[in-house]
């Protein structure tokens, strides 16, 4: 098995910016490569945090590892920071790039120690509130016969819009897990990860629950801290922020576009549309999450059209502070008020609405984290590795169409000399058509067309040769075609990117820790270069 660092690709933005283009950058907070923008966060989140809101923000982490209540101790005493990330929850721990981004928390987090000689911790924020259950109830995995499966969960009831720490993952996990672990080989660290898996999904438990638990076994040997978006404690202290957002809705909608009109002057799309009279609060009912919207001096339910007063809000959320919740653009906002964040770290799609949350950051009081890029990582098994060295094809190949590349590889393999017999042919005719036009054209321009009409006939038929010797070689060379398209299908699933599809259990059932430790290699890599030597900043007890 072969690990490769990959660039990360995305939205013209997000592409831009991990490019470094100055336009982009100047969208965002501060450049992720500076240490100062590192040290200039840690003054600003000393400003406003203290010990007794690092020590209510550690109250509601779980995991860490070994010496996580050691880590915890001195985070809290020594005025630590974090770098965090997160990921909704998924269907047996979702697809690979979120181990990505609580490895590359991690790596920051221990780079960070170092440079600024303050205690720095990794925080996965499990968003458990997330309601697109038709995202989160499936996974996909590769069998021992090279084929890749959908395994997943029923589609959620109709009319109903339950964030998933509300919904239980029900009898059928049990129909899943058995369908999961039957498209994996027998392997001795098989029963393992089995016994994990069924002890984390049970009926009885959520999606958020058994996520939390698996990431807890998966990322606790890099010291990875996690947190439920919907903890009671953070819901709490998150309370005063929402009902703020919505005093405030009309500015900030006034903002949002301001910014907006920033960003695409800068020549980028915004990823977030901006919807008239939306705030960016939800209110969480019996079965539906429904968006509030600002109606004269108070406000509507989007679904229900139900009124309510801000008095009316207030009490709802007074009664119960989890029936409040923030919507994409607010959600990192709501973070960096609650923890210590000195950085976040992003995948593209992320860094592509990112720069839209400045004028909420700023309309609390707020300095938005340091955006740092998640690591991007291909997996090449041995079989895969082969097949790639045999043909002399590189990883960005495979993320063609199969057809481009069987197509590229057999005319690679068509005779030399019926090679250059074509060649010879299109020549000819080429330059004896080109002789007859100039004759021709002495005699009667309008002989020209139907001389024209031969070239392009003779043209056709030149290719139609070539495509039915090349048909004639996919027949003849299957076998290879057919391991191509198998490492097409390992690297790019269906299309896309591994890292967005399959399921990290594919690998840890083929190489157990051995897998996790070499991915935590490369996400120390991925981390981008910073100073070692500046003057931390060392902070004040309030």
């Amino acid at each position: 098995m072969k690990i490769h660092n990959r660039p990360l690709s995305g939205t013209p933005l997000a592409t831009a910016w991990l490019n470094r283009s100055p336009e982009a950058l100047a969208l965002f907070s501060r450049d992720p490569s500076s240490i100062e923008s590192y040290l200039a966060k840690a003054e600003e989140v000393d400003a406003r945090v203290g010990k007794q809101e690092r020590l209510l923000a550690a109250s509601c982490l779980v995991g860490g590892g070994d010496n996580a209540k050691k880590r915890i101790d001195e985070f809290i005493e020594g005025h630590g920071f974090m770098v965090t990330t997160g990921q909704q929850p998924g269907l047996f721990g979702g697809p690979l790039y979120g181990l990505y981004k609580g490895l590359t928390a991690a790596a920051l987090a221990r780079r960070l120690e170092g440079v600024l000689e303050r205690p720095v911790i990794p925080v996965f924020w499990i968003a458990s509130e997330d309601h697109d259950w038709d995202e989160a109830r499936g996974t996909h995995v590769i069998d021992v016969g090279n084929d890749l499966h959908e395994v997943s969960l029923p589609p959620g009831e109709p009319g109903v819009d339950r964030p998933l720490y509300r919904i239980p993952a029900g009898q059928e996990i049990m129909g899943a897990l058995d369908l999961f672990c039957s498209f994996m080989p027998d392997t001795e660290f098989l029963p393992y990860w089995r016994t994990l898996l069924a002890k984390s999904y049970r009926s009885d438990r959520t999606l958020a629950e058994a996520f939390q638990d698996v990431l807890e076994i998966l990322l606790g040997p890099a010291g990875v801290f996690l947190v439920q978006s919907h903890h009671q404690d953070l819901k709490a202290r998150a309370l005063p922020i929402l009902l703020r957002e919505l005093r405030e809705s009309g500015d900030r909608e006034t903002a949002l576009r301001m910014n907006g009109a920033s960003i695409k002057g800068a020549g980028f799309e915004l990823q977030v549309p901006l919807i008239p009279d939306a705030t960016n609060v939800f209110i969480q009912g019996e079965v539906r999450r429904e968006r509030v919207f600002r109606d004269g001096s108070s406000f509507r339910l989007r679904g229900s059209n139900r009124r309510l007063s801000l008095t009316d809000v207030e009490a709802l959320g007074n009664d119960d502070p989890s029936c409040l919740s923030p919507n994409v653009l607010l959600r990192p906002v709501i973070e960096s008020a609650l923890f210590p964040t000195l950085s976040y770290v992003a995948g593209p799609g992320e860094a592509a609405y990112l720069p839209q949350t400045a004028p909420l950051f700023a309309g609390h009081g707020i300095e938005m984290p340091v955006v740092h890029p998640r690591v991007s990582l291909a997996v090449v098994e041995g079989k895969i590795d082969k097949v790639l060295g045999k043909f002399h094809l590189a990883i960005d190949d495979m993320a063609e169409a199969h057809q481009e590349v069987a197509g590229r590889l057999v005319r690679e393999r068509i005779p030399s000399d019926v090679q250059s017999g074509l060649e010879r042919l299109r020549k000819v005719v080429s330059e004896n058509t080109d002789l007859l036009l100039d004759s021709v054209s002495r005699i009667d321009s309008t002989l020209s067309g139907p001389v024209k009409a031969f070239r392009r006939h003779s043209f056709a038929l030149l290719t139609d040769v070539e495509r039915k010797i090349v048909q004639s070689l996919k027949k003849e060379n299957h076998v290879a075609l057919a391991q191509v398209a198998k490492a097409q299908l390992h690297l790019f699933p269906g299309g896309w990117p591994q890292e967005r599809v399959l399921n990290p259990f594919y690998y840890l059932v083929r190489y157990d820790w051995a897998f996790l430790e070499a991915l935590r290699d490369h996400a120390d890599r991925a981390v981008l270069p910073l100073s070692m030597n500046p003057r931390a900043p060392k902070g004040v007890e309030r």
